[in-house]
């Protein structure tokens, strides 16, 4: 635990020391956009947080190849070939570069999906992948090459997109990835007794850098945010993520752990990377169905996000980034104390407790409006003072050279 305590730490001052230096970096080159009338910020915000956010990660990395215990796991020519810190590398520098280039000059979707898909065609290339697939009844389906690349460049892609999607607020996309990542850090943690600890010990090193990354990042990216992190933190984290649920789901025998996490033992650690990104992967397919359906590119920008419609409702921007944060939580650690030993029945009363909390919290603001029909107020009335930081309206054109879908296009800042 210490060496994981030691990656996180590293990672995340790394991040957090650098990023005053990226933002300097990122204002002289030109890669923010001019304050216009209708934005909240009041100062040139620049977009390539995720430089500093890749520099903590690969300091994480290097560290952890370097320790005794964790560095003989990464090691382990079972897993990724014995080589997942250079796999790791390589590809968040492919995804780091794409980014980079939409934040500063803008870039074709599809050009950029190119980008998406190259780095996760290196983890491929270095077998981290899918390897089979767990069913309920305690078997497994095991994949042809053909299957493995296809299924673990699908789940690198969507998840990438999944986290790209759903920063759109200071601070969000790096607080959800962060509870994301501890979750599926405390299940590795939970099983290492039960199960492979070499395998096990991939997934809770590559989750425990992305925590000191997140962590680092989050104190200049909480709202009023110093910057933000772009496209190339965005897609760098989501990859991030994305390489902990390929590991976790594709490399350890769940059937070894049968004894051992509570009545579901395969069903459950596969439903663990869906609860922990329930939050951006819904995001992700709404947007998808709501711009298909009005015949627009699934990637063109709108205000319906989740975080716009909570801001719609009368939510401050950081009460907004903290319900979302508590539905994250609430989603990931039910499914990780479901999984993980015996679960007393006293559980599922406080979670329904929880959920209706961050309802009434969801509430509030709309109910505080109609108290106020009687004074000529109502839930749909104009709000008294200043307007929420709700940014533009949906019809607003994109930022000029930022690409269709990017966080900081005017639908989002």
């Amino acid at each position: 635990m210490r060496e994981y305590l030691l990656m996180a730490l590293v990672a995340a001052a790394v991040t957090y020391l650098l990023v005053p230096l990226v933002r300097v970096f990122a204002l002289r080159i030109g890669a923010a956009p001019e304050i216009r009338e209708r934005d909240v910020h009041t100062v040139r915000t620049p977009r390539l947080g995720g430089l500093a956010m890749y520099a903590g990660m690969l300091a994480g990395l290097f560290v952890a190849s370097r320790l005794d215990h964790i560095g003989a796991k990464l090691a382990d020519p079972r897993i990724g070939d014995g080589r997942t810190v250079i796999a790791l590398a390589l590809a968040g520098g492919v995804i780091v570069l794409t980014g980079f280039l939409d934040d500063w000059w803008g870039m074709d979707p599809f050009v950029k999906l190119g980008g998406q898909i190259a780095a996760a065609g290196l983890l491929v290339a270095f077998k981290l992948t899918l390897l089979w697939i767990p069913l309920p009844n305690g078997g497994t389906v095991s994949l042809d090459n053909t299957l493995t690349t296809i299924l673990t460049i699908l789940v690198v892609v969507v998840a990438i997109n999944a986290v790209n999607f759903v920063d759109g607020l200071d601070g969000l996309a790096a607080g959800i990835v962060c509870i994301a990542a501890m979750a599926t850090f405390a299940w590795t943690i939970a099983l290492t007794d039960s199960m492979d600890q070499g395998r096990l010990s991939v997934t809770a090193t590559i989750t425990a850098i992305l925590i000191g990354v997140c962590l680092g990042f989050l104190p200049h990216n909480f709202h009023p945010a110093k910057i933000f992190m772009g496209d190339t933190g965005a897609m760098l984290i989501g990859l991030v993520l994305a390489t902990s649920v390929v590991t976790v789901t594709g490399t350890v025998d769940y059937n070894g752990a049968a004894g051992s996490i509570n009545r579901f033992p395969v069903v459950l650690p596969i439903l663990l990377p869906l609860a922990v990104m329930v939050l951006p992967l819904a995001d992700l397919v709404m947007a998808v169905v709501r711009r298909t359906s009005h015949g627009k590119s699934p990637f063109a920008p709108d205000r319906g996000h989740l975080h716009h419609r909570l801001l719609q409702i009368g939510h401050s921007h950081r009460r907004t980034v903290l319900i979302m944060y508590a539905w994250t939580f609430l989603f990931a650690a039910t499914v990780v104390g479901l999984s993980v030993g015996g679960v007393p029945l006293i559980v599922f009363p406080v979670v329904v407790l929880l959920a209706l909390v961050v309802l009434i919290m969801m509430g509030l603001p709309r109910w505080r409006s109609g108290r106020g029909g009687g004074r000529g107020g109502g839930a749909h009335a104009a709000p008294r003072g200043p307007a929420p930081d709700t940014g533009p309206a949906s019809e607003d054109p994109p930022v000029p050279g930022a690409a269709a879908g990017s966080h900081v296009s005017a639908t989002t800042r």
